[in-house]
């Protein structure tokens, strides 16, 4: 069976996609059988990978049954993963029944045994898509910016957390808080790091002993379509996420 992560966050700019990008690449590194879900209508993680989002299948399709879930899935070079584009947008209109939270959950049953690892990107926020997100993940991750504006999204996704946990998925856990884009050199990185401590005691939440430091190197992989092991294997970027990969393992 695979162990499935969520990674969400209440506001976007936070490194969301980025952390699937680079944990899936770093699964894969390790030998994994990884894949990726972008539950974002953005679909930046699609384009990140070089997965055909506008004349494929797509996630949409999948979870209004339009086709399989097995037919929505692309090899890449770089992960195997079920694409999103804008279509998305309009699955919450369409789906207003009973049990709709587990329409994620039940089309990745399909594929339970074929992967090690699915990590699902989920679109910043706390809606529908989100809510199927969490209610098909063993475990979800929440990265945020060492800044007051993600604090303060971070009691709104505790509470949509608890929520499903309730509703839908008690087995649900926490993985962690994941900091990213941060500066140790940085005094107001220092004080939000100490202020996301105190949160995540008062809370019960984890965070990961690796920060993710600043480099752009990431996203300019992520925008030439390039696995980040290929592109800058020795920047600090790719050597935080491999510790952070370490740590969840």
């Amino acid at each position: 069976m695979s162990i499935v992560f969520s990674i969400i966050t209440q506001k976007g700019g936070v490194g969301k996609t980025t952390t699937v990008n680079a944990l899936a690449a770093s699964f894969n590194k390790l030998g994994n059988r990884v894949l990726c879900v972008d539950m974002d209508p953005q679909g930046n993680l699609s384009f990140s990978t070089g997965a055909d989002s506008n004349d494929s299948p797509t996630v949409y399709d999948a979870i209004t049954g339009r086709v399989r879930v097995t037919s929505c899935i692309q090899h890449t070079s770089m992960t195997d993963i079920i694409p999103s584009n804008i279509l998305l947008t309009g699955a919450e209109l369409e789906f207003t029944g009973k049990n709709r939270e587990f329409i994620l959950k039940n089309i990745l049953s399909v594929v339970d045994d074929k992967y090690d690892y699915i990590f699902i990107d989920s679109p910043p926020g706390l809606g529908f898509l989100t809510i199927n997100a969490l209610s098909a993940s063993d475990y979800v991750i929440i990265p945020m910016l060492p800044d007051i504006f993600s604090l303060q999204g971070l009691v709104q996704v505790y509470e949509t957390i608890e929520y499903v946990q309730k509703a839908s998925n008690p087995e649900l856990s926490i993985m962690g808080i994941l900091i990213n884009k941060y500066n140790k050199r940085s005094k107001l990185h220092k004080e939000a790091l100490g202020t996301a401590q105190m949160i995540s005691d008062n809370l019960d939440i984890p965070i990961f002993n690796t920060n993710v430091r600043n480099s752009p190197k990431l996203a300019e992989a992520h925008s030439l379509q390039t696995d980040i092991y290929s592109y800058c294997p020795k920047c600090s970027g790719v050597k935080d996420y491999d510790k952070i990969s370490t740590e969840i393992i």
